[in-house]
């Protein structure tokens, strides 16, 4: 775990705006601190010396006024941080959310959902420690130690050479203490991810438990999951607690032979009282803040832990610009009129494997056109290619427009297999985010997928709690066919839009589809049903061969 990763600079680039700004504030709130220790050690020896209040009212008014800029400083250093900590936070979030929806739902398949949920949520919240207490004193480890140390030498070579000779020891201590913190932070990590998981295990299945009588069992489990964190969380407390009261006599011993050598020579008379006393208050400032960046190290390994995984998810492949992905769709709009989709030598690869080999189709506007064929014949890979979730060779245009990779989808909607939906209404579904909702759309979407009779009001649960299977079914449809409307996408595709619809249900939908083709869209269905194949005015026949 290195203390300041350069890809945070790479892909939160709100950090290099706080590692300016802290480094500016650093380097005040440094020579504040030698101006802080000046005149204290002045004051104080023009008082032992006898002299009048009147002469010493100027340092001790600069002295209230360095006390107060220098409580500015660490005020402007931690607003900074946590505006800062704040910014880097939106920043990855936006990037690692874009590049799971660039990736698609292969990419996060491959990845427990909880584990994303909660480094995205509450394991990048832990960043606030990082920039609030350890980067500012890694800052300020890189400025104001070096530069004390010059001022100590300047005014007592000897003191500053014992904090030449004294100050490594420090690093090393926090060498060894650190390996140990990031072993127990690790487990702790892995601890939480554990105890997420099991709990959104036992919430998900909680009704099949029910039913079969097996709830109470979770119980134990959970208590035992539970009860492991708990002891690690305090195994990882007594490690912070120990390893600062290691750095504290560390630096404190070291302040201490610093302070018998100044005694020494006070008593010798070959130093003079300002010299030592201005050495005396600098030398705990030199200690300082490498002794609270070991002491803060532990408030900042979580955030560093998930800040490492969301860095391994966007190091894979290619970067990704958070939330303007350049496109050439959104500077050159698609024209919806008569559009039809090509598609030429079109090859698809799916884990170094080709699954789509060199497939020449088209797709008419105007028309219904399903496609058919056994499992494992690349279905539902060309559907993924066509959405951009996963790269692909060969030419696919739109009308005139050839649509590269990387651009977006623009002129498409899309409603899979899985209906994903949220709780919320049912309007609030069917629009899906949508700022400004029109309720007449919202209507004909629901007709049009056979669900006129849905009020629009009703709110749903957990994953569409509320609903049949196939009322959900049909709710992902009409949130297709609302998006297809609204955006004006000329193609729309639906991956297995019936398989749990009956008879009925089924043609209501099919009809739905036939009056979204009649606009003059591209509609495409990924089934195998013999009455959607009917219902088809063009079948596209796929086989685990990709003959066409």
């Amino acid at each position: 775990m290195r203390p300041l990763d350069p890809r945070l600079l790479r892909y939160a680039t709100a950090a290099r705006w706080f590692l300016f700004v802290g480094a500016l504030l650093g380097l005040a709130q440094t020579l504040v601190v030698v101006a802080f220790a000046w005149l204290l050690s002045r004051v104080i020896t023009l008082a032992i010396d006898g002299r009048p209040l009147e002469e010493l009212t100027g340092s001790i008014a600069a002295l209230a006024g360095v006390i107060v800029l220098r409580a500015v400083c660490v005020w402007l250093l931690d607003v900074a941080a946590s505006r800062g900590a704040a910014r880097v936070k939106t920043q990855l979030r936006a990037r690692v959310l874009a590049r799971l929806a660039e990736r698609g739902p292969d990419f996060v398949a491959g990845r427990q959902g909880v584990r994303l949920a909660t480094t995205v949520t509450s394991g990048l919240d832990a960043l606030d420690n990082y920039f609030a207490r350890y980067l500012p004193q890694l800052l300020l480890t890189a400025l104001a130690t070096p530069l004390i140390v010059v001022v100590m030498l300047v005014n007592d070579l000897a003191s500053g050479i014992t904090v030449i000779i004294v100050l490594p020891l420090i690093p090393v201590f926090m060498v060894l203490i650190g390996k140990a913190t990031q072993a127990v932070q690790q487990n702790q990590w892995e601890a939480l991810q554990r105890l997420g998981s099991g709990f959104l295990d036992v919430v998900g299945g909680l009704g099949t438990l029910k039913i079969f009588g097996r709830e109470r069992r979770q119980f134990v489990r959970l208590r035992t999951i539970t009860e492991d964190y708990r002891q690690r969380t305090m195994k990882v407390l007594r490690v912070s607690f120990l390893s600062g009261f290691v750095l504290e006599l560390a630096a404190s011993l070291s302040v201490a032979l610093i302070a018998v050598s100044v005694g020494l020579r006070l008593v010798e008379g070959s130093l003079a009282l300002s010299v030592g006393l201005f050495v005396l208050l600098l030398a705990p400032e030199a200690f300082l803040p490498i002794r609270q960046v070991g002491a803060q190290f532990h408030a900042a390994a979580d955030g560093l832990a998930a800040a490492g995984e969301v860095f391994a998810i966007l190091d894979e492949g290619e970067s990704v610009d958070t939330g303007d992905v350049p496109t050439a769709d959104a500077a050159d709009p698609v024209d919806t009129t008569a559009a039809g989709l090509r598609l030429r030598s079109f090859t698809v690869r799916r884990d170094g494997r080709v699954v789509v080999d060199g497939l020449d189709a088209e797709f008419e506007a105007g028309q219904l056109t399903v496609i058919s064929g056994p499992s494992g014949a690349g279905k539902s890979t060309l559907v993924a290619a066509l959405l951009g979730f996963l790269p692909f060779e060969g030419d696919l245009s739109l009308g005139t427009r050839c649509i590269l990779q990387g651009t977006s989808r623009s002129w498409l909607s899309w409603a899979g297999q899985r209906p994903g939906l949220l709780p919320g209404t049912v309007r609030d579904n069917v629009a899906l985010g949508g700022t400004h909702i029109d309720p007449a759309v919202v209507a004909v979407s629901l007709a049009w997928a056979g669900l006129a009779e849905l009020p629009h009001t009703s709110r749903l649960g957990v994953h569409g709690d509320g609903l049949s299977g196939g009322q959900a079914q049909r709710l992902a449809a009409a949130r297709a066919i609302y998006r297809a409307q609204v955006h004006g996408c000329q193609v729309v595709v639906f991956d297995e839009p019936s398989s749990a619809l009956d008879a009925e249900a089924e043609l209501a939908l099919l009809h739905g589809l036939r009056q979204l083709a009649d606009q003059g869209r591209v509609v495409i269905v990924v089934s195998h049903r013999p009455h959607v194949v009917a219902a088809a005015d063009r079948v596209l026949t796929m086989r685990e061969s990709v003959h066409v």
